[in-house]
């Protein structure tokens, strides 16, 4: 298994660019079921868990070349269906959280669509009933075999429908959406997810011929039609990589520029991490991060502490929270951490505590950071990552720690951070990855 072995406490410069947003690319590349056309996408982010995606369509087969740099074309046209009854599926699909996305367009142009349990982050429960209630909605019917862990929705003709989602879930509206870009009649998607990426979806959906309106809402319009062609779409940079960038730099003193962030599109990103004393300059469509000596934690206007917490877009996102609560641990002041969506995602901070950080978990749910303002450095450990967020916030302490630091389980890292060993070295980084 593959390690980082960080040399910490050195001081970074230079400018990093953000790789393509991975959440935006399980979906996007998902949505290239729906048409037997090319479909060509750009800025595609090398990374384990879209790889795998990509070779789960290749194995259903689709006819995937790689067009240019960082650039895919595709196209299902001429798509194995029996594939998804396959032992070499359950197990192909089983290994990646992302699979989930093939569904809604596998119900929408073939009739069915089969996925096993997904894997992915062990951060708490994460399920998966938004989905199939909304292919439900839509006239689908649901096939649980709970003995096999293998999901099947079937349908001989889908048609639109109102629906109200007991949860504003990202994928599952997605998911429903690509769904309904072919049901007959109107569909109503009421209480909607309104990510970036979700935009980013409809908008490419649009360009293949769907018609999608309140795009940016959280109520969704889609009149139903029976083809969809293809088109070309680029992602946008990966929002949770540059609200990583700032922290690194924060924690690291450094002096670093992010390059072309798609800055309209980041939300309270900027805004959350300068609650937290870090310096920032929007510069175009960079954001540029000053050297600090130290940075101190915004209170509440009647004084009281400071809560970070996670909630819907246009809410703060819940994949950066880990990010803060380690950047905090430098700062001064104190913060409370509240992860409300995952109950495992703070289990990590055991690692910090042995690292000299001083937190207080509350609960699965809350962390109190005490930031001891750089009165000391963290120090070198060996810790391993459980989660692809965890792991980065872990490696971003270790860069800013005294001493030597052994990261392992490094897959995790890899799952959702493109080359982040060899991008961070070209800042100054001292990262050796070992197998």
């Amino acid at each position: 298994m593959a390690i980082f072995e960080i040399e910490g406490g050195k001081r970074l410069k230079g400018e990093i660019t953000p790789q393509g947003a991975k959440n935006e690319a399980l979906q996007i590349i998902s949505a290239v079921l729906l048409t037997p056309e090319k479909v060509t996408i750009s800025n595609v982010p090398n990374i384990v868990d879209v790889n795998k995606l990509i070779d789960l369509l290749k194995e259903l087969g689709v006819k995937v070349e790689k067009s240019g740099h960082e650039e895919f074309t595709f196209q299902a046209d001429d798509v194995n269906i029996d594939y998804l009854s396959s032992d070499a599926f359950r197990k192909k699909g089983g290994g990646l959280r992302g699979s989930v996305m093939i569904v809604g367009p596998l119900l929408a142009r073939f009739g069915k669509g089969y996925i096993p349990k997904p894997g992915g982050d062990k951060i708490g429960r994460r399920r998966l009933d938004t989905h199939f209630i909304g292919f439900q909605n839509l006239n689908a019917k649901f096939i649980y075999d709970s003995k096999n862990e293998f999901y099947k929705v079937e349908a001989n003709d889908l048609r639109g429908a109102f629906m109200l989602l007991d949860e504003a879930s990202v994928t599952g509206t997605a998911n429903i959406l690509m769904a309904a870009v072919m049901a007959k009649g109107t569909t109503t998607i009421y209480n909607a997810a309104c990510e970036p990426y979700l935009q980013q979806l409809c908008k490419m959906l649009n360009s293949m011929g769907a018609k999608i309106s309140g795009v940016g809402s959280n109520l969704l319009t889609i009149e139903g039609v029976e083809y969809l062609k293809g088109t070309s779409h680029r992602l946008l940079p990966d929002m949770i990589e540059i609200g990583s960038f700032i922290g690194l730099a924060a924690m690291t003193q450094s002096e670093i520029t992010i390059k072309g962030v798609s800055y309209e599109n980041l939300g309270l990103i900027p805004r959350t991490f300068e609650r937290l004393g870090i310096k920032m300059e929007h510069r175009g469509d960079d954001i540029y991060i000053p050297a600090q000596e130290s940075y101190e934690i915004d209170t509440f206007i009647d004084g009281s502490i400071l809560t970070v917490s996670d909630a819907i877009w246009p809410g703060f996102t819940p994949d950066l929270l880990s990010i803060v609560l380690v950047v905090a641990t430098q700062a001064k002041g104190s913060v409370l951490i509240h992860q409300k969506m995952f109950e495992s995602r703070l289990f990590f901070v055991d690692k910090l505590i042995d690292m000299g950080a001083q937190i207080i978990l509350c609960d699965p749910h809350r962390a109190t950071v005490i930031g001891i303002g750089r009165k000391y450095n963290l120090r070198g450990i060996q810790m391993a990552s459980p989660d692809i967020r965890a792991g980065v916030s872990l490696l971003i302490a270790a860069l800013s720690a005294e001493g030597k630091s052994t990261i392992f389980n490094i897959n995790q890292i890899d799952r959702g951070y493109q080359n982040i060993d060899e991008r961070l070295k070209k800042l100054g980084a001292e990262i050796v990855r070992k197998s």
